[in-house]
């Protein structure tokens, strides 16, 4: 290893050992000390390519689900002296897996002698790609019609559709090794080539989509680039995060339980779940048929609207009255930052002039267990002679899951069902063909440290509301307009069955309205 200290002075007593103190830390994936290099309080940063952390608090979160930097040798140190107690150090790192990473950081000492670092960018080496994101890719990997209404448009493809020439993985390492080569496409991913999209790639889910997390520990978590430190959301959590990070401008995915919603509501984008029914699902590998979408995720209303135009050809198309409904029972699931972020856009659309209506809803409770014991059901029958061939092969979570649907018993399933349906008949009586407003999720992305409790209970407050839309099979937009102290959150359309394209002006004009506020109205848009 190289040392230079610029200026020809010696470097401050201890200095050189806290850093590499710090490098052994990391490959070693020690926490408590890598928590302890750095500076506590809310004005510590890091930053890398996927967006900046500040304070402390943000900073050791995110190293929760990372799993350490790898091994590394450390070729080269400089350090720029700043004062007594103040350093700016810079390190060429050579990692095992080949390249070079640069590291730079401000070092400062604190009133224990004790060196911490205030301020820190790392560069790491280029990757081919980033397999948290992708499974394969190309350039692209599948070339579309050239010529069409998607012309010039990329697709990253969630690991549940086939496309040909290639593996469904479905998330899952050992799924993955022993499925065959898919000789065609599935209709969903031919729709979007057809229509002038090139496939830039596959990207990545939760394991058989059995989440909405967006966590996997076959291939690791996408980044969040919305929020730094948070979970991206699941399932599509990797055309999502494909999307956010511009690698792709199309995200085809998958919604069953929320798992377009909820990472287009995490990470700032549009998320279409259509009519159930509506996009074929043919050459899909299933999780629940009974609530099983395909939908689409972009970064803009007006690229999904010419999505949805292709993706829903040949539907037929159901106009909205007009009617804006709000549930204030859906309100008492979700954080305050939610809720007060969800009041303040009723606020400017009353201010606009647009009334939006109180609905009833049947009990929250009612609507997350029917959903999720029929869901439960469905996903055994669809998956769990795998699952039981296959013992640990899947994370301890999802295992989970998959086994409380293997104990799901068929007059436990006919009960459920018998629920699900007066509740969807009652959804529908309440909601007629208006448009109902409701968060995307229960709250904004949850950080990497978050403990599994947290998790399961943000998951059970989301769903409890997304199991609206997947009771009785009505079309779903997210759309990125709530705004929390924590990150972004979509406010959900709800429509009637066959108002996928309406729901889509009506996002646009409502997406008008709140970020110019006083200069539009809705008017009859919706």
């Amino acid at each position: 290893m190289r040392v230079r200290i610029e200026g020809g002075a010696p470097a401050p007593e201890g200095l050189i050992d806290a850093v590499l103190a710090y490098e052994a830390a990391l490959a070693a994936d020690d926490l408590d000390a890598l928590a302890d290099a750095f500076e506590r309080g809310a004005d510590a940063v890091r930053g890398d390519r996927g967006g900046l952390l500040v304070g402390h608090a943000r900073i050791t979160g995110f190293r929760a689900r990372r799993g350490g930097a790898g091994a590394r040798e450390v070729a080269e140190l400089r350090v720029h002296l700043a004062g007594d107690d103040a350093a700016h150090v810079t390190t060429v790192n050579v990692p095992s897996g080949g390249g070079r990473g640069l590291v730079t950081q401000l070092w400062r000492r604190a009133d224990d002698g004790a060196w911490r670092i205030a301020a820190a960018h790392v560069t790491a080496p280029a990757p081919a790609f980033d397999t948290r994101v992708w499974r394969a890719v190309g350039a692209p990997l599948v070339a579309g019609a050239g010529d069409g209404p998607l012309a010039g448009e990329t697709v990253a493809v969630k690991d549940l559709f086939a496309v040909a020439g290639h593996r469904i993985g479905v998330g899952v390492r050992a799924y993955l090794a022993e499925a065959p080569v898919e000789d065609e496409s599935a209709p969903a991913v031919q729709a979007l080539l057809d229509a002038g999209a090139d496939v830039a790639g596959i990207a990545q889910t939760d394991q058989f989509a059995y989440s909405i997390a967006g966590l996997n520990p076959d291939y690791g978590t996408p980044p969040n680039p919305a929020v730094p430190g948070a979970i991206p959301g699941g399932s599509s959590s990797g055309p999502a995060a494909a999307v956010a990070l511009g690698q792709a401008s199309i995200g085809l995915g998958t919604d069953t339980a929320g798992s377009i919603r909820v990472p287009a509501s995490y990470m700032g984008l549009w998320g279409l779940r259509p009519t159930h029914g509506a996009v074929s699902l043919e050459r899909v590998a299933p999780l629940a048929p009974r609530y099983d979408t395909a939908g689409w995720i972009t970064r803009d209303g007006e690229t999904m609207r010419r999505v949805a135009a292709v993706g829903l050809a040949g539907v037929d198309a159901v106009p909205v009255s007009g009617d804006l409904l709000a549930a204030p029972s859906a309100m008492m699931s979700c954080d305050a930052g939610v809720r007060d972020a969800f009041d303040a856009a009723l606020a400017a659309l009353g201010a606009a002039g647009t009334r939006v209506a109180p609905v009833d809803l049947p009990p929250l409770d009612a609507l997350l267990t029917a959903f999720r014991v029929t869901q439960q059901a469905e996903a055994w029958r669809a998956d769990g002679a795998w699952v039981e061939a296959h013992p640990g092969a899947l994370a301890p979570d999802i295992q989970e899951r998959f086994d409380l649907a293997r104990d799901v018993t068929p007059d436990q399933e006919e009960h459920a069902l018998a629920d699900a349906g007066l509740l969807a008949a009652r959804l529908d009586l309440e909601l007629g063909d208006g448009i109902l407003l409701v968060p995307a999720a229960a709250s904004s992305a949850p950080r990497l440290d978050a403990s599994e409790a947290e998790l399961e209970s943000r998951r059970r407050a989301t769903l409890s509301i997304t199991a609206i839309a997947g009771l009785t099979g009505r079309p779903a937009l997210s759309v990125p307009l709530l705004d929390t102290p924590d990150g972004p959150v979509g406010l959900c359309l709800v429509g009637p069955r066959g108002s996928d394209l309406a729901l889509i002006d009506a996002g646009l004009a409502i997406e008008a309205v709140l970020r110019n506020p006083g200069e539009t109205s809705l008017g009859q848009t919706v």
